[in-house]
């Protein structure tokens, strides 16, 4: 026996069964060439999709790994799925797990300050032409 439970969820064997039923309506309308069917078992599956989606959000669908026994069974609802499952693209999609990290603002370079981006043969760094507000002064 494992030390967790698989990730067997409400959420996810809602989702197979209901995109299972849109696979094979699919299936039927490529066999009897029928682009009805065809489209309506793909609208199946994308409705599927939606669903899992829901459910997870709602709880029903947990993130992989270890979780404590208590969370094991199948029926027992994800009690952090209000604020969202770190690195979950579902949660993330809807507006939840954000992190509250902020990008680290980079100082422009100044033109003319150093040469960075020359090679050893001395050629000018890229956009480092001669420029009139840069002209150096001659003797």
């Amino acid at each position: 026996m494992s030390l967790y439970d698989e990730g067997h969820t409400v959420a996810g064997w809602t989702g197979v069964a209901v995109t299972a039923v849109g696979s094979s309506v699919a299936g039927v309308g490529v066999c009897v060439v029928s682009g009805a069917l065809i489209g309506l078992g793909l609208a199946i599956v994308a409705l599927g999709a939606l669903i899992t989606w829901g459910l997870h959000l709602a709880g029903w669908g947990k993130p992989p790994g270890v979780r404590p026994r208590e969370e094991w069974g199948m029926r027992v609802r994800d009690p952090h799925a209000r604020a969202g499952h770190p690195e979950c693209l579902g949660c993330r999609l809807a507006g939840r797990g954000r992190r509250n990290e902020r990008p680290v603002p980079v100082p422009a370079p100044t033109a003319g300050a150093d040469r960075a981006g020359t090679d050893a043969r001395g050629a000018d760094a890229v956009g480092a032409g001669a420029r009139p507000d840069l002209a150096r002064e001659t003797t």
